[in-house]
């Protein structure tokens, strides 16, 4: 016992791993404002003050003109709590720190869950690195970031059941009830469990249709799934969100509109790393499938699948794939180095990789230390003190705050999401970032507004719009320079105001 309280205040390498994973992507580049380069952080914080104000989660709108009090569903409430609640403790500071910690917290849990499978270290961190990099589009202070870590609990959870039934699997069921109301990725457990299930019963109609333990493994996660099923209908909204959900993931405009419900571009670094991975699991399901392992096969493509399909999804491919590539890579490798001089440099590697990979077995005070001591300092930390200029007309709406706060308003959808931020409950907006709230009629308009569309002039006249805060790139933006019945209060390299005449 003493020597497990010394180790409790021994740093172990796991602990270097996720603070130097928080330095690497926080603490460098766009550095912690860069979680704030989304604008639906602004709502959710408003959001989840009327939460923290009322003690109970919204049901009709709160922040627009155009629907102003139709029945709204506030499906990620308990996220939108916590970040208010942060918030209102440390300001934006908080909300980036939680969401940098959740995000980094489940990084390390798949690189633990990859040493788990007796992954090489050095195989693990190099695959926890190119998940990093192949996620980091999703780096958000979102409720998103929450399914990131629950996901990866869950199948470590899972994984460890089907190695050794214990009682444990059961506690994904009150999990996923949690998980219902954090975000509408906990659908991503619900799949995972069927392809698990059918996974189970290809693999017992190749090889062993009548056997026990198969016709065992296939009850238990069937009854897991149906109880997790019904765990999420303990929502405020009950089977409602489930029906909103599902039309919200069929609209055809949803996936034609925003960007991250479309396929990735691979034109980037980060795609790259997507791509790496990407080649690599499709290469290992065919691997499993040859073996009949089919249902780690399913995962792997059906996740595969998703990602190619939407880019919101690379970072759910990477938290199931990346266990079970390190887990076969290892054995491919400890093949090779078991037919090498132990002297050769694969044989030192592979010694050097079974020493440290002790060290990254175990976890001391040194993260709630970390964490604590970020929370208490301000200097020389970057803290965002408001959102990104880089994304925002940040200057120019603290300047114009006067005129802008209660106006009607024409901007885009995430600078809608910033002004909710700045000045709710004073202000209301046109459209903002929740496109399954405002949906293809409101969403297509605004598109054709934002274009220049002919029939601009009825259309503004219709929601009496007072002000246009347009981006410069806008094709709205030159047409009302040209338009003696808008002139131009103020204009930057970002944006541009305009005031109806009078």
């Amino acid at each position: 016992m003493l020597a497990g309280r010394r180790y409790f205040w021994l740093p172990s390498l796991s602990d270097c791993l996720f603070i130097s994973l928080l330095v690497w992507l926080f603490a460098t580049g766009s550095g912690w404002s860069g979680l704030l380069a989304d604008g639906d952080t602004g709502w959710h914080i408003r959001a989840g003050e009327f939460v923290l104000d009322h003690g109970r989660p919204p049901t009709r709108d709160l922040f627009s003109f155009s629907k102003a009090g139709q029945p709204w569903f506030a499906w990620e409430w308990l996220s939108d709590l916590l970040f208010a609640l942060v918030f209102r403790q440390l300001g934006l500071k908080g909300v980036v720190l939680l969401a940098g910690t959740v995000v980094v917290l489940a990084l390390t849990v798949v690189f633990r869950h990859m040493l788990w499978r007796r992954a090489n270290v050095f195989l693990a961190l190099l695959v926890c690195l190119l998940g990093a990099g192949a996620s980091g589009i999703h780096y958000l202070a979102r409720p998103h970031v929450f399914t990131l870590l629950l996901l990866a609990l869950s199948l470590w959870l899972l994984d460890r059941d089907r190695r050794q039934p214990t009682r444990a699997v059961w506690l994904l069921v009150p999990l996923t009830a949690v998980w219902t109301n954090l975000h509408g990725g906990f659908l991503a457990l619900p799949i995972c469990l069927s392809l698990l299930v059918a996974g189970t019963a290809i693999e017992m109609f190749w090889g062993r249709p009548h056997s026990p333990e198969g016709w065992f493994r296939m009850r238990r996660y069937a009854g897991l799934l149906a109880g997790s099923c019904l765990a999420t209908l303990v929502n405020p909204y009950g089977i409602q969100l489930h029906r909103h959900i599902a039309g919200y993931l069929r609209s055809e405009w949803i996936r034609e509109a925003v960007q991250e419900f479309q396929s990735p571009r691979f034109r980037s670094e980060s795609s790259m790393d997507f791509e790496l991975l990407l080649f690599a699991g499709v290469m290992l399901a065919g691997s499993l499938l040859h073996r009949r392992k089919a249902a780690d096969a399913l995962l792997i493509l059906f996740w595969a699948h998703a990602a190619l399909v939407s880019a919101r999804h690379i970072p759910l491919f990477v938290v199931v794939a990346s266990p079970l590539l390190t887990a076969e890579a290892s054995l491919w490798w400890g093949r090779w180095t078991q037919r090498q001089p132990a002297k050769s440099v694969p044989g030192i590697l592979e010694r050097l990789a079974q020493d440290l990979s002790g060290g990254f077995r175990r976890s001391s005070f040194w993260i709630p230390a970390c964490l604590a001591a970020l929370v208490l300092i301000d200097r020389p930390v970057a803290w965002p003190r408001d959102f990104p200029e880089a994304k925002f007309p940040v200057a120019l709406v603290e300047r114009q705050a006067a005129r802008l706060a209660g106006a009607r308003i024409f901007t885009s959808d995430q600078w809608a999401d910033y002004l909710i931020y700045r000045f709710y409950p004073r202000h209301r907006v046109f459209i903002d970032g929740r496109s399954d709230f405002y949906g293809p009629d409101l969403g297509k308009l605004y598109l054709r507004l934002a274009y220049a569309d002919p029939q601009w002039r009825s259309a503004f006249e219709r929601y009496s719009f007072e002000l246009v805060l347009a981006p410069v790139e806008w094709p709205l933006a030159g047409l009302l320079r040209q338009d003696p019945g808008w002139r131009v209060l103020e204009g930057d390299s970002r944006g541009v105001l305009f005031e109806k005449s009078r």
